[in-house]
């Protein structure tokens, strides 16, 4: 049935041009000439149009007869009309049946004709750059929340991975570039096509039609960039005001935190896209294969939060679904927001000044911090947040050029890649245990960062998908670090922390999964100091969010937290219920995504820190 069917959609073609050729084109009405044009039509615009599906739309499944059913029936009869009416004009024009000729406009009518193209050239441009645009961004980051759309426009953009600017050239760039020539040749060019001296496309016509599709391009890229990218939701964070951040905020200068007599070290390590998603499904996760079976076996012996009753985390609430925000929850206590009152995160030196981090925290603590990655950490206002909370080493790429050791040209995925990091954190971990000063050394990797992840020559690939081996070796690295840090005599006195840091955006590896399948990020405290006892600690069926780590690692180093609240958080391995325990996570969220007038001056306004 498959095969009549395409086998039927090819000869509609053939006849319908066949016809076309047979009755505009031809002198003499025989019958067996008219066959001929439709076996000749059959044969010239079917392969025309499979062959530009097949390799300029890279539509590598266009000749399957599985593929057409009636929706694919109908784009291949409109596209295969598109290039039967081309292939009928240039018949007609070298046949002299078709003729164009220059259209002169003169006076007021000229005047209206250049109004009438401007206009249009903008509706177009416009329209196709909010399309193509969009397509992209959706189509490289993955379906994004507006809230990380909008901070990336307000903050830095130094520092990101070599592939996304190539990326936007050889993609969206050239694609919006050579729709718009095409279109602007068929808007400026002036003429009028005869068909045997009879006027059938007037110049006057040609130019309204082009100016109502522009129209139309823009109305549809203005629907599909708000629909896709959810801007809609915007005017929450500008225009509807919530008290809810206000009245649940424990101002950490507010309280006061005691520390322990022995004060302890902290690693955090931040694990890009670490999902619990990579596990197999009897525990947790989404694959028929343990990708990180090192890691499972690492989480096992330490303290796991988790939403479920096997490996899970916490929900991945508004404003910290990306790198930047992460690290914002879960060191300051807090979503990270749309900047508001013309502040930007970072470009002018100050981000969120008004919060108070674990970093300021330990600094006034006396210790000693860094803070490391493989890239740059002006990216996302990396440095300033650092350098506003507190007296962070930042080690980055420049740092690691800068003291020599990678090359002053030396660019691999972000910066330098994750083994290289790895050994460096040891290296400035050994420094900090001699400096006779509790340390806290927080560091990301970003072999994982989509898309399919950074893959070293020498990486094992026993999967078919890239991802999935960078994953297995990454999360392998990492189980070694760890490893090496409790061989070392700082680790009694040390508290790790692991933390995935958002979810993966890799939107090709996720394609297709079960959308009722809850994806989470990797957890897991080792070497902790709970007041509690961890035998006692509630580690399952955990509501949280991400900025409920904030007291909860100061928790861990054993400081005693009166009330056991920082910031949005909640100390986890207290009783206290969570904002997502008490209120649920659909109110949570709805109410972190509304503008919050408190948010904006307490933390964001940097006016009270300036400088005369």
């Amino acid at each position: 049935m498959a095969l009549f069917l395409q086998v039927l959609t090819y000869l509609v073609v053939g006849v319908i041009f066949g016809g076309l050729h047979f009755n505009l084109i031809d002198q003499t009405k025989q019958n067996l000439l008219f066959a001929k044009r439709i076996i000749e039509q059959f044969i010239i615009v079917n392969t025309l149009s499979l062959s530009i599906l097949r390799f300029v739309f890279n539509k590598p499944f266009v000749l399957l007869s599985k593929q057409y059913q009636t929706i694919f029936i109908i784009k291949y009869l409109l596209f295969a009309t598109v290039v039967g009416i081309f292939v009928l004009m240039i018949n007609m024009t070298l046949k002299g049946k078709l003729t164009f000729t220059q259209n002169i406009w003169t006076g007021k009518i000229k005047i209206f004709k250049y109004i009438l193209q401007v206009f249009a050239i903008i509706c177009f441009t416009l329209g196709l750059f909010l399309w193509i645009g969009t397509n992209w961004f959706i189509e490289f980051f993955g379906e994004l929340t507006p809230e990380q759309f909008l901070f990336n426009l307000h903050s830095p953009v130094t520092g990101t991975a070599s592939n996304v600017m190539e990326s936007v050239i050889n993609t969206p760039v050239l694609k919006f570039a050579g729709i718009l020539i095409i279109f602007c040749i068929l808007l400026l060019v002036t003429f009028k096509a005869t068909y045997n001296e009879k006027v059938i496309i007037n110049d006057a016509f040609l130019k309204i039609f082009m100016s109502l599709l522009a129209l139309a391009i823009l109305g549809k890229g203005v629907h599909y960039s708000i629909t896709r990218l959810h801007l809609d939701k915007v005017k929450q964070a500008y225009f509807e005001d919530s008290t809810y951040i206000k009245d649940n905020y424990v101002d950490p200068k507010d309280v006061k935190l005691k520390f322990p007599e022995k004060k302890r070290n902290l690693v955090h390590i931040y694990l890009e896209s670490y999902e619990n998603s990579f596990y197999d499904k009897a525990n947790g996760g989404y694959l028929d294969q343990n990708v990180m079976p090192e890691l499972m076996k690492l989480t096992q012996e330490g303290v796991h939060f988790s939403e479920s009753n096997t490996f899970g985390g916490p929900h991945q609430t508004y404003g910290s679904s990306w790198s930047v925000a992460s690290m914002v929850n879960q060191s300051a206590g807090l979503p990270l927001k749309i900047p508001m009152g013309g502040n930007d995160y970072g470009k002018s030196g100050y981000f969120l000044p008004g919060a108070t981090t674990i970093g300021d925290i330990l600094n006034k603590e006396g210790y000693n911090q860094t803070i490391m990655f493989g890239a740059d950490a002006d990216f996302g206002g990396l440095t300033s947040f650092f350098t506003n909370h507190k007296d962070f080493k930042i080690f980055d790429v420049k740092y690691a050029r800068q003291e020599g050791l990678i090359p002053q040209d030396y660019n691999v995925w972000w910066g330098y890649e994750d083994k290289k990091l790895y050994q460096y954190a040891k290296d400035e971990m050994t420094r900090l245990s001699k400096e006779g000063k509790p340390f806290n050394l927080t560091m990301e990797n970003a072999d994982t960062h989509f898309p399919d992840g950074y893959i070293e020559n020498d990486t094992p690939r026993p999967f078919d998908s890239q991802y999935m081996n960078v994953f297995a070796h990454s999360q392998k690295e990492v189980v070694k670090l760890v490893r090496w840090i409790q061989a070392q005599p700082f680790y009694q006195d040390t508290t790790i922390i692991l933390t995935g840091d958002h979810l993966s955006m890799d939107k090709t590896f996720f394609e297709g999964w079960d959308p009722s399948y809850h994806r989470t990020t990797t957890n897991v405290i080792l070497n902790g100091h709970f007041e509690s006892d961890n035998q006692k600690i509630k580690m399952v069926q955990r509501q949280f969010a991400p900025f409920d780590y904030y007291p909860t690692t100061l928790s861990a180093m054993g400081v005693k937290i009166p009330g056991h609240r920082l910031g949005l958080g909640t100390d986890l391995s207290s009783n206290e219920k969570t904002l997502i325990e008490k209120d649920g996570l659909q109110l949570v969220n709805d109410e972190l995504a509304r503008n919050s007038k408190f948010y904006n001056q307490e933390f964001v306004d940097e006016s009270q820190f300036k400088k005369d």
